[in-house]
């Protein structure tokens, strides 16, 4: 080997330990950074002109084990989307032996008229039948009012996800073309990849995706359900809001927003294109979750008036209405929203209160020992009847509790869920962790970056002191 060959070789020597003495000192500095991924420096011979060449700096990463990692942040976002569905639901119908649940109200309403059934000359206790009244209908209220506002907020938080969707996915696509650029000239994508890797694991967080690898370092996006996100352009995702929403709106009839993709709607069920993120529990909230549970309450405040009604013969009201009036069972959608205490018995409104003696509808008082509308009020409301035909005979307090437990339930089952996709994503997310920069090796890597260096150092040290030798000959 000639002195030149020795010197070149020494010299691409030192090159490369100071390449990988900043590829090692730039994965301690961000040994904690998010989405930063260890660095490793690609080195390979020289062949006949010796010594030692660059090719590059890559990332180390497992990429299927950061695809199941994406997979299991989408279901633990969509879970927690849903556990906190279900615990606003239960909060809204309220724990039983809390004073303000449903359960609480109709064992309130049933002990003031068991009291006046008593006393039914005392006013007083006619006061307390018709105040523990309209508690029960104005808690049967608030709690579709806050299942509506449920609703309402889950398609305003639709719309915001549908934008951060769009942006994400266009940022994806800006640094794609800007990897695809850089490996043209020859540049260095690490950084660029880090980037990308971030802006993905945000977009998973809306929706399940596989990250398919294209030509020149870019990638394409598409969801477990099978719709392309992106392959060279981002797809376009749509989404009109809708404020506020109320009982009747609904996706079937129209009054409700869909997703599209290009312009064409997509399906929002749980075999849809875009199932399984926070976007999926979004739309189930709003068009599965709260319908369902608003239905619960419609079919209790339809039973509620129904037992009273029977009491009163048309068309007068009876003791609870729709708003006012008698109730019709084509208009049952929203009628917990429309639940009211009839005008007739409430002095307030223009009524009497010797009516819950004698019935909503009589026209003069009678004598306030005789109470036949008190007496029939308390078994009615205790009568087992069947509120639908495939459904066991029950009165008003085991419908309430009924309601609440189907409550207690989702939550519990919702928790679960949410429990376990935790576990399986934090697993993930350890083991990942665990292929990330360490520390100590790295460390070590310096060491022997060191050591090489010297030992170029002293080759070309020695070598010098050959060409000073042959010169003073």
């Amino acid at each position: 080997m000639s002195i030149s060959a020795a010197f070149q070789n020494a010299l691409s020597g030192l090159g490369a330990n100071a390449r990988m003495t900043d590829v090692i000192a730039g994965n301690l500095a961000n040994a904690l950074t998010p989405g930063h991924a260890l660095r490793e420096l690609g080195l390979a011979a020289q062949g006949t002109r010796g010594g030692v060449a660059v090719t590059g700096v890559t990332r180390s990463i497992d990429p299927v084990l950061i695809a199941d990692r994406r997979l299991a942040d989408s279901a633990l976002a969509g879970s927690q989307t849903r556990t906190a569905f279900a615990i606003a639901v239960e909060r809204a119908l309220g724990l039983p032996g809390d004073g303000g649940s449903l359960t609480d109200r109709v064992a309130d309403f049933e002990a003031a008229i068991a009291a006046a059934s008593a006393r039914p000359e005392d006013d007083t206790r006619l006061e307390a039948v018709l105040g523990a009244a309209g508690a029960l209908a104005a808690g049967v209220n608030r709690a579709a009012d806050e299942i509506e506002s449920l609703r309402s907020r889950a398609d305003a938080d639709i719309a915001a996800a549908v934008d951060r969707l769009g942006t994400g996915l266009a940022e994806v696509a800006e640094i794609n073309a800007r990897i695809v650029s850089a490996r043209a000239t020859g540049h260095e994508t690490a950084a660029l990849e880090d980037r990308r890797q971030q802006a993905i694991d945000a977009i998973a967080d809306l929706v399940p995706v596989r990250q398919l690898a294209r030509d020149r370092g870019a990638v394409a996006l598409v969801t477990t359900g099978g719709a392309v996100l992106l392959d060279g352009r981002a797809a376009q995702i749509g989404f009109a809001p809708t404020a506020p929403v109320t009982a009747q709106m609904t996706l079937e009839n129209g009054g409700l927003s869909g997703p599209s993709l290009n312009g064409r709607p997509v399906p929002t069920g749980a075999d849809g294109p875009l199932a399984g993120g926070r976007l999926a529990a979004l739309f189930d909230t709003r068009d599965a979750l709260g319908p369902e549970v608003l239905r619960g309450l419609d079919s209790f405040a339809r039973d509620l008036i129904g037992r009273t009604e029977r009491l009163t013969p048309p068309p007068s009201p009876g003791l609870f209405t729709d708003a006012g009036a008698r109730f019709d069972p084509a208009q049952e959608t929203g009628l917990a929203g429309r639940l009211a205490v009839g005008a007739a018995v409430d002095p307030s409104a223009g009524g009497a209160l010797f009516r819950l003696r004698t019935g909503p509808d009589a026209a003069l008082p009678s004598a306030v020992a005789q109470a036949p509308y008190l007496a029939a009020l308390g078994p009615a409301l205790s009568a087992q009847e069947a509120t639908l035909p495939n459904e066991a005979p029950r009165d008003l307090s085991s419908h309430a509790a009924r309601l609440s437990s189907r409550a207690a339930q989702a939550r519990l089952t919702a928790e679960s869920a949410q429990s376990f996709a935790a576990g399986q994503a934090g697993e993930l997310r350890e083991m990942e962790l665990r292929r990330g920069v360490d520390s100590d090796a790295e460390l070590q890597r310096l060491i022997l970056v060191e050591q090489a260096f010297s030992a170029n150092a002293r080759m070309i040290q020695t070598l010098d002191d050959m060409m000073q030798t042959l010169l003073r000959i």
